[in-house]
Order: C-alpha cells, then structure tokens, then sequence
C-alpha cells in the first residue's frame, strides 16, 4: 500500500477519478474496483448516520452502514441506506445522502462520485428500450438441479425480473419452482434452434449487445436482498 501526496490510501493504480477531485473529501480509499468514501444521511428525529459508499467502476453503488457499533445493515443501495437512516422525505437519495468536502456535508448529487452512475442509467435509459418505448431485458435460462436442463426465464416485467433473480440465488432451484408455465422435470428442453433466441430486438442469435443486456434499471433493481444486485447486471458484453 502507498500514499498518494495528500495522504490518501492508495491500494492499486485504479483511478476513476482525479486527485483533485478526491482531495477534500473525508475518508478517501482507493481500491482494486472501487472508491470508497465516508458518507451519511440525517434524520431530523434520529439524527445522521454514518456509513461509507464505494463507487464502482460499473456504476453500481454500494454503503456500509456505519450508523451504531452493532449496526449489522451492511451493502445496502444508496435507497436502502436511506430508508435505514429513517430519512422522514426518502426517496430521494441524491439529495438527502451526504459526503463531507472540506469539512462541510455536500448531498452526493453536487459532487463527481456520481459520474459512473449516471453514466450507466443514462445508457440502460436508452438502450433498454424496444420500439414501443418501454424498458426490455433478453430472455435468461436456469438449469435445473435435479434434471440439468436449461429453462427460460422471461424478463418483461419487474415480477418476472424477481422471478429469475430469486432463482439464480438458489442453489437448489428446480423446474417445479417455475411458478408460471408449471413445468416438471419431465417435460423436454427447448430445443437448441428455438433456445438460440433470447429476444434481443437487434437479432434472435444475439448473445449479448447494448440493445438486450441491462445494467440495472428499476425494473431489475432489488434492494431488498441482500445480494444487492440487480438480475442481469452483465459486466462483459458481447457484440
């Protein structure tokens, strides 16, 4: 570990953002895949808590809540983390979640920490929408447990989103879990010339592109597991 010339702790040569932009903040580390900083959010009843918010370079926010010493909320979504402050006006994080600059609590939507963000819901904004204008997410296959075979998983809607985020976070998942199409082990797998199609609007072939990888929208977004992830939040994707 090194330290930068204003003492910050610098892990690795990741620089997401410059120097300059970093120096007053409180609480600075920069790390293999992210920057973390001290953050908070106040509550008129209950007072601040403190956490601190790691930036990824994906766009994805993530806070340890710091709020007590036995507090055991941790890797919460800035929205969860403000629900856990008990913030009377939630709902709108960017305002009511804090950094100190210079001494002086700064709303994170005044500062650069939310580059990589904005960046990241701006593109899932307008790629992640099919030609009637609402936001759409390819098709995505589980495989079963017990029979090994693949089954589709629709993502249209945020019920259908939740659906094949709960079943990739099992590790036991069978068919008869499927609560729709209520298929059994016995049924036959898609065959490969229909399973090539993952209702990308750009191509049926299409393993992977900016029209039919989301990377994180409402509609994908859960923050109430404690994965914290949203169900397709591909890192890699393929033209």
């Amino acid at each position: 570990m090194e330290k930068m010339a204003n003492g910050l702790e610098k892990v690795s040569g990741l620089s997401m953002f410059s120097e300059e932009e970093l120096r007053e903040m409180s609480g600075v580390k920069l790390l293999d895949d992210y920057v973390e900083v001290t953050c908070g959010c106040t509550s008129h009843r209950y007072g601040d808590a403190v956490g601190r918010l790691r930036v990824f370079l994906n766009g994805y926010l993530q806070i340890i809540c710091e709020c007590t010493p036995g507090c055991q909320e941790d890797k919460l979504t800035p929205a969860a983390f403000e629900k856990h402050s008990g913030r009377e006006t939630a709902r709108k994080w960017k305002n009511n979640i804090w950094v100190i600059v210079n001494g002086e609590k700064v709303p994170l939507c005044k500062t650069v920490l939310l580059k990589y963000y904005n960046q990241v819901s701006k593109a899932a904004n307008s790629s992640q929408r099919s030609q009637n204008g609402r936001v759409g997410h390819r098709d995505e296959f589980v495989r079963c447990t017990r029979c090994n075979k693949e089954r589709r998983f629709r993502l249209r809607s945020k019920d259908e989103c939740r659906i094949h985020h709960d079943a990739v976070a099992d590790a036991n998942w069978k068919c008869s879990d499927l609560p729709y199409d209520k298929i059994s082990c016995d049924d036959e797998e898609e065959r490969g010339s229909r399973r090539v199609y993952r209702g990308c609007g750009r191509s049926p072939t299409c393993k992977g592109c900016t029209s039919c990888v989301c990377f994180g929208c409402d509609i994908c977004r859960f923050s109430d597991c404690s994965c914290q992830t949203c169900t397709d939040f591909t890192s890699n994707v393929k033209a």
